[in-house]
């Protein structure tokens, strides 16, 4: 039976999560994982319902988040490797902590699509901007309003592209916002004397692409209010095993050893440009 564009979407969307399940079961039982406060079990990203108050938790680690229900519509997710595990804790304790998160490593390495996904599986709006040297501190100022405002999750992409004058203005009203946080307080007073009503669930992240040209070093007062993560290059086989089974392929796990294989040939022996 031919699948339409949809079911289609959503039948590898499960699979894609129900082959991460699985995977993670199996090394449960190798390990021989026995109790639930076990750090093996603790590091994934757990879903309770609860029905009294009829709330939907996810837990990573020791930090809970409330499911924000947004509709997201049928959308593709991430095939989840250790670097995707290590991402999600890192970021979670940022949250749990009220800082803000920065992923930091070369192109192509899933920074961004990390945050939109981690944001996903909370049910947020995952907001992207791209940001440039054009930007100013007034523009900035009402996105983290915004942010603020709403809850959404606030991905700003190769933040440091922005100039120095700017980024230390921005350092000090992240810092207002993220106080405010911190403090559970309902509103507070920007930079500009707005007074700013304040949803917790948000969150501000920041990607970087160090070392290259047009590239600023992010200044200390903007650094202490964020969690590193260094993206290294995924494991390509892992994904490319999870990318055959869900798309039907049975021999997913042999056909991905041969593709690993192929690809890293052609990496090493062909030019940049063939």
């Amino acid at each position: 039976q031919n699948l339409g564009k949809f079911e289609r979407v959503c039948y590898e969307t499960l699979i894609t999560i129900h082959v991460h399940q699985r995977d993670i079961f199996k090394d449960i039982v190798a390990m021989g994982v026995k109790s639930p406060n076990d750090f093996e079990w603790l590091k994934q990203p757990r879903f309770y319902f609860l029905e009294d108050e009829d709330q939907c938790l996810i837990k990573i680690t020791d930090v809970n988040f409330e499911y924000q229900n947004e509709q997201l519509g049928c959308t593709d997710r991430l095939v989840i490797t250790p670097l995707t595990d290590r991402c999600y804790i890192t970021l979670g304790q940022a949250l749990g902590m009220s800082m803000g998160g920065a992923p930091a490593g070369p192109a192509g390495t899933g920074k961004t699509e990390t945050v939109k996904d981690m944001g996903r599986c909370l049910g947020k709006y995952v907001v992207v901007f791209n940001c440039s040297d054009q930007m100013d501190y007034r523009g900035l100022g009402r996105i983290y309003k915004g942010l603020a405002q709403s809850g959404a999750f606030g991905c700003f992409d190769e933040f440091n592209r922005i100039e120095l004058p700017v980024l230390s203005v921005a350092a000090q009203q992240i810092n207002i916002v993220l106080t405010c946080k911190k403090e559970r307080k309902s509103e507070f007073i920007f930079s500009d004397g707005d007074v700013v009503s304040m949803n917790p669930e948000f969150g501000i992240f920041l990607t970087m692409n160090p070392g290259y040209a047009g590239r600023q070093e992010l200044p200390e007062n903007l650094k202490i209010m964020f969690r590193t993560v260094a993206m290294m290059v995924p494991d390509r086989q892992i994904i490319m095993c999870v990318k055959l089974a869900a798309c039907g392929f049975q021999e997913n796990l042999i056909l991905s050893h041969k593709f690993y294989t192929l690809y890293k040939l052609c990496e090493e022996q062909l030019t940049k440009q063939a």
